[in-house]
């Protein structure tokens, strides 16, 4: 996919934009997720299953049922870099 779709995907959505910028620094969990960007829990989770199925998250910790690490694909630190 091009950089400029997956930039447009990511645009719009504020849900996207607050996830992806929540990422930007470190690896974190949804929950960390839910209280920096005032997400409800559930949309975090949803957002993030979008955004790793296009590869622009990736999760660091597939097989733990809570407390599951995300983080962003060099994709995804491409796609941020376009945002700002």
């Amino acid at each position: 996919m091009t950089d400029n779709y997956l930039l447009g995907f990511v645009l719009a959505s504020d849900y996207r934009k607050k996830v992806m910028l929540s990422l930007q620094e470190r690896p974190s969990t949804p929950s960390i997720i839910s209280e920096k960007t005032a997400l409800y829990p559930s949309h975090v989770s949803l957002t993030l299953s979008e955004l790793v199925e296009k590869k622009l998250v990736v999760c660091l910790t597939p097989k733990l049922r809570k407390g599951r690490l995300y983080e962003l694909t060099k994709d995804g630190h491409s796609v941020l870099k376009n945002l700002k």
